[in-house]
């Protein structure tokens, strides 16, 4: 990353502060931000006790040396996955590449520290294998209207937590009295379809879409419908009825029901959400990497996997992960009444 500040006149009282903040300016997300901050500040915290860190006294980030940036690497090994050591250790490596390329600090001590390290950051774990009725009786523990029909909407859709974050009711098309009772799927992509819901692939984070400036991105290469099945209908019913009048404009479809009383839900608010209840399950660790913890991208693996396995057509879940060539997508976009919500319906497990 390039920095606005000229090089050599660098001198933060604050060097993870100052990171964090350029990391803003260079537009990471909110979530980024939070795991660099986390990782940063507990090396800050191991600097500073003389009777942690091999110099024997407290110290600065820029005054740790290799000795001390290897020496925190080794204190994690045991408690955390392998893939997570890797992944911490590189982000103390970029935080002090950026330092020494603004000009902050002489030089990057954990250079040496990552190439030899033994650990790598697996980009393609192995993750836990959780059966069909293992997750229904997951999601069955899951109590609260709002809570259950998140967790639901991820499963049956395998959205990202951005994605469905970013809904509003306008994306949703029930028939019955929820139709009735709220101004739901007024989007003209969603004429004809039946029950279903539209994704959209145009929303960057910070837009202001609807008269809302947006904290999460939509991924999807380009727009999706996906059906939504008798069991997603009846969940995402009970919620609406229960659902706060929301601050925004936009009309989320998802809103808090605690501290943000009415306010859109945030990536981060599911996550915590999420989490909680992967904890209550044992399927969740503090330290556990993506081969091991139950996370709202997790869903998003289950959908792919299950779904694929049901239906042997990985061009349909392809396209319902909103993640394929616009050849695909053209192809059952223009057959979507017939194919795509048969072969869903056919194939998608029951979960309540």
């Amino acid at each position: 990353m390039a920095s606005s500040r000229t090089t050599g006149e660098t001198d933060p009282d604050d060097p993870v502060g100052y990171f964090l903040e350029d990391l803003r300016f260079h537009g990471k997300s909110e979530r980024t931000r939070e795991a660099y901050e986390r990782v940063l500040r507990e090396f800050e915290a191991f600097l500073s006790d003389s009777e942690r860190n091999p110099a024997g006294a407290s110290l600065d980030p820029g005054e740790a040396t290799q000795r001390e940036c290897m020496a925190w690497v080794h204190g994690l090994r045991g408690d955390l996955a392998s893939s997570t050591v890797a992944t911490y250790a590189s982000y103390l490596h970029r935080f002090y590449a950026y330092m020494t390329q603004v000009g902050a600090f002489d030089s990057n001590p954990m250079a040496l520290v990552v190439e030899e390290m033994t650990e790598s950051i697996d980009k393609d774990p192995t993750r836990r294998e959780i059966s069909i009725p293992q997750m229904r009786e997951f999601v069955a523990g899951v109590s609260h209207p709002l809570e259950k029909a998140v967790v639901v909407t991820l499963l049956k859709t395998g959205m990202r937590v951005g994605e469905l974050c970013n809904l509003d009711l306008r994306d949703l098309r029930l028939s019955g009295e929820p139709a009735e009772a709220y101004r739901l799927g007024t989007r003209p992509q969603l004429d004809g379809r039946g029950e279903s819901v539209f994704v959209a692939s145009d929303i960057a984070r910070g837009d202001v879409v609807d008269g809302e400036q947006r904290t999460a991105a939509n991924k999807r290469k380009r727009a999706t419908v996906i059906p939504v099945d008798e069991g997603l209908a009846a969940v995402l019913t009970r919620w609406l009825a229960i659902r706060p009048d929301p601050v925004s404009p936009a009309d989320p479809l998802f809103v808090s029901t605690s501290r943000e009383w009415g306010r859109r839900l945030t990536p981060q608010m599911v996550r915590n959400a999420v989490e909680t209840h992967a904890r209550e399950a044992g399927w969740y660790r503090t330290g556990g990497g993506a081969e091991e913890n139950v996370t709202p991208h997790y869903f998003r693996h289950f959908f792919t996997t299950h779904l694929r396995d049901r239906t042997g057509d990985r061009g349909i879940v392809k396209y319902l992960r909103g993640d394929v060539a616009e050849d695909i997508i053209d192809t059952y976009t223009h057959n979507w009444g017939d194919r795509v919500r048969e072969v869903y319906e056919e194939n998608v497990y029951s979960l309540v």
